[in-house]
């Protein structure tokens, strides 16, 4: 009979502690430790002298309302208007989302249910007075419109200056000036454990602040190698992409990407890129309208235990080359398969994931030496870095890419694509949008002349374009057959 009383006793003590650490609830509001004295334990508060009552802030959480508001008003809306991105069918798209369920999401544009013009929206962030504005590439990408607006309501037609798929970084540019701007910071020092918080526009709702902590650093990603993403618990969703991910002093350390998300939405995993990396794309973009990434030629895996004791290694720093690419820069400086990187110049490799994105980040030509380990020494091996294909991509408005009367993103064939004969000309298409959308000319296609006129480069096609009438004849080589295709670019 007296397990009754002794289960209240429990509940009443449970119920007491519940409201003295202030994790109690009641009519679904979450009361915190004042609201807490102030309610249940009236009684209690009376009797303490007044100086005993507990500050809002005593629990030593961050105030972040001062970054808020210095920081807050130069986070911009960014809405994308483009063409629809797929024709599926709602069942064909529904089997595709059952075959993907556990991805690393992008979370700007998404994708549209119908053939309707796609409407994207993301966030993004102004680095300089003048209009310069950083955002995801994804967010902006194959978009026929950009608008960006600002805190203050006001609403501009902004012009994307360029984008870097490899890295996902794009810079936009506004006409305005006295603009509002943020702090940047070094990542570098960032820690983990340390407070981090969120601006942006998840699912649309303008300027929302999330906060949280860096959960590691220097991760790679399956989808993205070449950046070393800050990864952190801060709520991101879709809307929050390309917006700020800023530390305790008011420094933006980080472009928001990426989720890891069963859903497609946030579950607690999310991923920013280096804003040193940002910045790196973002003055190649405004000074010469291209992006070069630097390029080995190897593939490379990690070193584990066992492997390491079979190298002789007493540790597992490095990165094994598991293969080279034949008339690379690394065959052609000597590197085989099963050295171990263990340096780059001055700089020691802990792990296989953090050699690409050091890599890509220099220029092509550069030169470099790699510590080496190779049958149980090391040895030094000087080599000039090439250049990643892809990273043509990278495209102003004064390149035939994202060019807004024909609608092509187009980069040279590498030498690989040109075949056995090696013959010299063609672009291949890497996205499409507006006149050459409508006109049927699909990604994967390659456009070999103009108006009769063979194509050598992209200078030549934006020549022979500038040129050009209302309608354009493309000669399109698609599936080893070649069509011709009217394009009416008005």
């Amino acid at each position: 009979m007296q397990a009754i009383p002794f289960k209240r006793s429990l509940l009443g003590l449970a119920l007491i502690a519940a409201v003295a650490t202030g994790y109690a609830t009641l009519g679904g509001r979450f009361i915190n430790t004042a609201d807490a004295v102030s309610g249940g334990a009236a009684a209690a508060a009376v009797e303490a002298p007044a100086a005993a009552a507990p500050a809002r802030n005593s629990v030593g959480l961050p105030d972040f309302t001062t970054i808020v508001t210095q920081s807050g008003p130069a986070v911009v809306n960014i809405s994308a208007t483009g063409p629809s991105k797929t024709a599926l069918s709602g069942r064909e798209r529904d089997q595709q989302r059952q075959q993907m369920p556990e991805l690393f999401r992008h979370f700007g544009i998404p994708m549209p249910d119908d053939d309707a013009p796609a409407h994207g929206m993301g966030s993004g962030f102004i680095v300089r007075a003048d209009g310069v504005i950083l955002t995801n590439a994804h967010v902006v990408d194959g978009a026929e419109e950009v608008t960006v607006k600002l805190t203050d309501k006001r609403e501009f037609k902004a012009k994307v200056v360029g984008i870097d798929k490899l890295t996902d970084i794009a810079v936009l540019r506004i006409d305005a000036s006295k603009l509002p701007v943020v702090r940047l910071g070094n990542p570098g020092s960032a820690k983990v454990g340390e407070w981090v918080l969120a601006i942006g526009a998840p699912f649309g709702f303008e300027n929302s602040v999330t906060a949280g902590i860096v959960s590691a650093k220097g991760r790679s990603l399956a989808s993205d190698s070449y950046v070393p993403f800050i990864q952190t618990d801060v709520a991101v969703n879709p809307g929050n992409s390309g917006g700020p991910l800023i530390n305790l002093n008011g420094e933006v350390i980080g472009i928001n990407s990426q989720i890891y998300s069963r859903s497609g939405g946030y579950q607690g995993v999310s991923f920013a890129i280096p804003i040193d990396v940002a910045i790196n794309i973002q003055e190649q973009l405004l000074s010469s309208g291209k992006v070069s990434h630097g390029r080995m030629g190897v593939t490379i895996q990690e070193v584990s235990q066992s492997l390491a004791e079979s190298f002789g290694l007493k540790s597992t720093a490095g990165a094994l080359v598991s293969s080279v690419e034949k008339g690379s820069p690394a065959a052609t400086a000597g590197l085989e398969a099963g050295d171990i990187i263990r340096k780059l110049n001055d700089t020691e490799i802990s792990r296989s994931s953090e050699l690409p994105p050091l890599i890509a980040a220099l220029k092509p030509g550069t030169r470099i030496t790699l510590q080496i380990w190779r049958k149980g020494a090391n040895h030094d091996v000087a080599l000039a870095l090439g250049e990643i294909p892809n990273a043509t991509l990278a495209a102003n408005d004064a390149g035939a890419s994202n060019n807004p009367r024909l609608g092509l993103a187009l980069r040279p064939l590498t030498p690989q694509e040109r075949g056995p004969s090696g013959a010299p000309g063609g672009l291949l298409v890497e996205s499409v949008s507006g006149p050459a959308a409508r006109a049927g000319i699909r990604p994967g296609d390659i456009v070999v002349a103009l108006n009769g006129q063979p194509i050598g480069d992209v200078a030549q096609l934006r020549a022979l374009l500038d040129k050009s009438g209302k309608t354009i004849a493309l000669l399109i080589e698609r599936d080893d057959a070649k069509i011709f295709v009217p394009v009416d670019i008005g």
